[in-house]
């Protein structure tokens, strides 16, 4: 390749056509003379235990910790990002790790070492695609779970290639307009949900959040949309957990705070479809999960205080199967 080339990058639905000297849209991938660099690969922004409820993850390992890496940089621009010091931002403070370094330092943190786990997670992590596949597949043959928290907007191969080495995932469904995602947010609402319903079904846990943002998504129409992809696309032995998060103005968006009052309202009209409806960022929020069969409470949520006395749990064939503690039959979390 001619040092006057550029690069055609393929990894999301921008398409990036990398001239010398420059980088795409995402700012983590560079043209140096005619090939293709990785400034940010390894650069990390954070490294902590988390509850995995933070995720948010209510039904996968509940009650159990997992090491979230964070990331910088993002290949969307949402204009109300929570996160867009980090998302939007080449010069945010961190450092490089290595996948060995990063395998070592899951199971420093781990308090059980049968059940450790890390989560990609905070910005974009599918940007750094090349890091995470090496990353990945160092915890899979450690006997990590790997977690994705991601906006899913990445073409069909580099889904494959990635949800082949997730074990769970929670992914932003920003709204269900097609010209929202496109005028707004810059990207395409077909990638998404390609990446739903390719990692559902490869068999990897799911669970989705929504950002409710007053005037943009939080229409009855809306949300029903939402609501009935989800619900169309769960069956009962495998839902799909959906969180609705209250937004607060930030960055560029200056619409008035979700209140707690729409919030809960909106999830008591939708709960029952999908099965599992959760609200976060809120006050007081109460998100207890109920045995369908005899309704004991499997796991009590408080923000992030855990009670998951209501289940149990044995092992087989490798993998974590819960039960009722009350009635004994199947619950609906995976491990």
């Amino acid at each position: 390749m001619s040092s006057s080339q550029s690069i055609n990058c393929e990894l999301c639905p921008h398409y990036c056509k990398i001239k010398p000297g420059s980088s795409g849209l995402c700012k983590t991938r560079f043209n140096r003379d005619g090939k293709l660099d990785l400034p940010f690969y390894g650069f990390i922004t954070a490294l902590a235990n988390d509850p995995i409820e933070k995720k948010p993850l209510y039904h996968f390992r509940p009650g159990t910790q997992i090491l979230s890496v964070g990331f910088a940089l993002c290949n969307m621009c949402c204009p109300f990002c929570q996160n867009w010091h980090i998302s939007q931002n080449t010069k945010s403070p961190g450092r490089k790790i290595t996948p060995t370094e990063l395998v070592n330092a899951a199971k420093e943190h781990s308090p059980d070492k049968t059940q450790l786990a890390v989560a990609y997670t905070y910005s974009e992590p599918l940007v750094h695609f090349e890091f995470l596949l090496d990353c990945m597949a160092e915890m899979r043959r450690a006997g990590a779970a790997n977690v994705l928290v991601t906006n899913g907007c990445v073409n069909k191969k580099a889904a494959n290639e990635i949800l082949n080495l997730a074990d769970a995932v929670n992914v932003d469904l920003k709204c269900y307009s097609e010209e929202t995602y496109s005028k707004t947010l810059g990207v395409d609402l077909k990638t998404v949900l390609n990446f739903i319903e390719s990692a559902y079904a490869k068999g990897v846990h799911v669970e989705i959040t929504t950002l409710v943002v007053p005037g943009l998504n939080d229409s009855t129409a809306e949300l029903e949309l939402c609501r009935n992809f989800i619900s169309g696309l769960e069956i009962q032995e495998n839902p799909i957990p959906w969180h609705l998060s209250a937004y607060h103005p930030d960055w560029k968006w200056n619409a008035p705070s979700t209140t707690p009052e729409s919030l809960t309202r909106i999830a008591g009209h939708c709960k029952g479809r999908p099965a599992y409806v959760y609200t976060g960022n809120i006050a007081a929020e109460k998100n207890d999960t109920a045995c369908v069969s005899c309704g004991n409470i499997l796991v009590s949520r408080r923000a992030y205080r855990i009670n998951a006395s209501g289940l149990t749990q044995k092992t087989e064939n490798g993998k974590i199967i819960y039960c009722c503690a009350s009635c004994c039959k199947p619950a609906p979390f995976r491990g």
